[in-house]
C-alpha cells in the first residue's frame, strides 16, 4: 500500500478522458504544439494524453509542479523573485498551438498561510502572461482545455472520499456514458438554442430572492461552452457592456480564489462599478481584491446548465457550472465576447437559482427554477 498516494486512478477511464481531452477538447491536429501544465500527481493521466498526442503527429511539452513547489517559493521568494516572469513559460503561452491544464493539487490547505502582498506581487506579476493567454483565446490562435484530475486534496475540500470524488468527476465529465464524445456533442446542440436566443437579446437581468441585477449585453457575444474549452463544461456565457450593470447579487456558493475561501458574498452596484462589497466570511480578502485595477467592474456573466453537478465542492471549475445557477466574474473579460475589462484577476461568483431564481431577457421570463422555460 502507497501511503502517499493523493490521487485515483481507474485505468479504463483515464483512457476515456485522455481520448475526450485530446480528440474533443482539443482536436489536436498533427504537427501542432500542445502544452500540458500539471501537477506530478496527474501522471497517469498525462502519460496516456502524451502517448495519444505523439500519434497524432503532434509535439508535446509538459510541465509539471512537485509537492510543496509553490509553498517553498512563497516562503523563500525575494521581491526580484516574487517579480520574475518565466520567460519558458511566456514563450509556451506565446507560441503553443493547444494548452492544456490538468488541475491535480497536492494539498489545497497548504498556501493558506501565506502573505496576501507577496501573492498579490505574484499575481501582478504574471499578469503579462495573463494577457497574452486571453489575447490569444479571443483572436483564436490557441485552443485550450482546463480539466480536473481527482486528487485527496480536492476530495477532502468537497467533503468527500477519494472514491466519492473521483466518481463526481467522471460524471460530471460524462465519462460514465458509453460514448462521451457524443454525449458532448448533444449538450453543444442543445445549448446553441440558448446562444442563438441571448444574442438577439439586450438586456438580462438575474433575480433571486437575495439578488436583483440588471445589465446590458447589447452587442456582445453569448458563447456555447461544450467542453472544448473547460471539461467539465455546461454553461453559456458573455461579457456585459462595462458600465451598464446596476442592482445587488448575493453569491452563496462558497468561493475559494487564489486559495482564499469567501462565503455569503454581496456586492452592489452602479454603472458597472462595485460600489459596495460585503462578505460572510472573507471580507478583508475581498478588500484587497478590490484594490486591483479591474476588479471592481465585471468581465464575465454567464448561466450554469451541468445538471450532472448539483453539488458545490468549492472548486469552480465545477460549481460554476452546476445546472440550475448563474455567476458572474469580477475582473478580466472574455474578449471572444467583446468584452474590454482588463485586470489581472478573474473571479467567478456562483448564486443559486433552483429555489425561485429567475432570468429576464428583454422584460421577458425565460428562466425560472433553475430552468429554462422557453424550450
Amino acid at each position: 500500500m502507497n501511503i502517499y498516494k493523493h490521487s485515483n486512478c481507474d485505468s479504463d477511464m483515464i483512457k476515456k478522458y485522455a481520448k475526450l481531452l485530446v480528440d474533443y477538447c482539443l482536436n489536436l491536429q498533427s504537427g501542432e504544439h500542445l502544452y500540458i501544465e500539471s501537477t506530478t500527481l496527474a501522471e497517469e493521466l498525462i502519460q496516456e494524453i502524451y502517448t495519444l498526442s505523439l500519434r497524432k503527429g503532434a509535439n508535446v511539452t509538459v510541465d509539471m509542479s512537485f509537492k510543496s513547489q509553490s509553498e517553498i517559493f512563497f516562503e523563500e521568494a525575494n521581491d526580484d523573485q516574487l517579480k520574475f516572469v518565466s520567460p519558458m513559460k511566456k514563450l509556451a503561452m506565446e507560441e503553443c498551438d493547444a494548452y492544456l491544464y490538468i488541475r491535480a493539487p497536492y494539498d489545497l490547505d497548504s498556501n493558506n498561510g501565506i502573505d496576501a502582498s507577496k501573492r498579490q506581487k505574484r499575481q501582478e506579476a504574471n499578469g503579462i502572461i495573463q494577457k497574452i493567454y486571453f489575447d490569444r483565446l479571443a483572436n483564436g490562435s490557441m485552443k485550450r482545455s482546463l480539466c480536473q484530475f481527482p486528487t485527496i486534496s480536492n476530495a477532502k475540500v468537497a467533503g468527500m472520499s477519494l472514491t466519492e470524488y473521483s466518481d463526481f468527476v467522471y460524471n460530471a465529465c460524462k465519462l460514465n456514458e458509453k460514448d462521451p464524445i457524443s454525449a458532448w456533442m448533444e449538450v453543444r446542440e442543445s445549448q446553441q438554442k440558448i446562444v442563438d436566443f441571448l444574442n438577439n437579446k439586450s438586456t438580462i437581468r438575474y433575480v433571486n430572492n437575495k439578488s436583483d441585477i440588471q445589465f446590458s449585453v447589447e452587442g456582445r457575444t453569448w458563447i456555447n461552452s461544450d467542453g472544448m474549452n473547460n471539461m467539465p463544461s455546461g454553461e453559456v456565457f458573455s461579457a456585459p457592456i462595462e458600465d451598464s450593470v446596476n442592482g445587488e447579487i448575493f453569491f452563496d456558493y462558497p468561493s475559494i480564489y487564489m486559495n482564499q475561501e469567501v462565503q455569503g458574498i454581496k456586492l452592489v452596484v452602479e454603472n458597472g462599478k462595485i460600489i459596495n462589497w460585503d462578505a460572510e466570511m472573507g471580507k478583508t480578502f475581498l478588500d484587497q481584491i478590490f484594490q486591483i485595477p479591474g476588479a471592481n467592474y465585471f468581465g464575465e456573466v454567464a448561466i450554469g446548465t451541468n445538471y450532472n453537478i448539483q453539488k458545490a465542492t468549492k472548486n469552480i471549475l465545477f460549481d460554476e457550472k452546476i445546472g440550475g445557477s448563474v455567476h458572474m466574474a469580477v475582473g478580466q473579460s472574455y474578449k471572444q465576447c467583446g468584452g474590454k475589462n482588463e485586470s489581472s484577476i478573474h473571479w467567478d461568483m456562483i448564486s443559486d437559482m433552483r429555489s425561485g431564481g429567475k432570468i429576464y431577457a428583454d422584460s421577458e421570463l425565460i428562466y425560472e427554477n433553475g430552468q429554462f422555460i422557453i424550450f
